[in-house]
């Protein structure tokens, strides 16, 4: 039925939830490491002791202690933030990766954090025996057969560690122990990225085996993306 002289209202009542504060956005330092000057060029291994590893070497394998790419960059330097950065983020669930194959350690520099396992394999035919010569926490060595399962060992202390096989004399390698998880290892480009920074001030710093290091000091705001590079001067060792 249609009400004539009558008026009908409508009350219509929008309720919107509040946005919640979604807080400070991390932000990024990336960059580039390279040298200037000339280095010191690597030196072909003498292998003549082990002719077992010779043989894997139509040309010899040689040193790791400068490694450069195009355009002057520098391999195997680790950027981290070495202030400023909270160590309790959790640990990563995978262990680190260290092997040893064809007569060489396949990572020269392998960066983790204190507490987090490395497992350490041989995926040679014949036995190494790996020996990390730390000066603050535990030293160790161990002889690993072929064919055997890695083994794991995690670190305490933040240090910068050497590791070398007894018996293969020409083998070296780092162990790079950090207390957070903000670091990055240059490839063969130089480059390195330090992502998931909070807003703040921080010390980021450059390790070379050769070179030294090198700091500098960045405050980042937030959702920040900023560059940093680093230039060692090259000097023969």
């Amino acid at each position: 039925m249609r009400l004539k002289g009558s008026c009908v209202a409508a009350l219509f009542i929008l309720c919107v939830p509040a946005v919640a504060d979604a807080g400070p956005r991390s932000g990024i330092i990336s960059g580039t490491v390279t040298y200037t000057g000339t280095p010191a060029k690597p030196e072909p291994i003498n292998m003549s002791k082990q002719p077992e590893c010779a043989k894997l070497y139509p040309k010899p394998l040689m040193t790791e202690k400068v490694v450069t790419g195009p355009g002057n960059a520098l391999q195997n330097v680790v950027v981290y933030i070495s202030a400023g950065a909270s160590d309790a983020s959790p640990l990563p669930a995978n262990p680190a990766i260290f092997d040893q194959q064809n007569c060489r350690y396949a990572t020269h520099v392998l960066a983790f954090r204190v507490g987090q396992d490395v497992s350490i394999s041989n995926s040679d035919p014949w036995s190494h025996n790996i020996h990390p010569m730390p000066r603050i926490n535990r030293e160790w060595n161990k002889l690993q057969p072929p064919t055997t399962p890695p083994f794991s060992y995690s670190y305490d202390k933040e240090e910068f560690i050497p590791v070398k096989c007894n018996i293969h004399a020409w083998m070296l390698a780092y162990f790079v122990v950090l207390k957070n998880s903000h670091f990055s290892v240059t490839g063969q480009d130089g480059r390195f990225a330090l992502p998931n920074l909070p807003p703040g001030k921080y010390t980021i710093t450059a390790w070379h085996e050769t070179f030294g290091t090198q700091s500098q000091e960045i405050t980042i705001l937030d959702g920040q993306s900023l560059t940093a590079d680093f230039v060692f001067q090259a000097k023969s060792y």
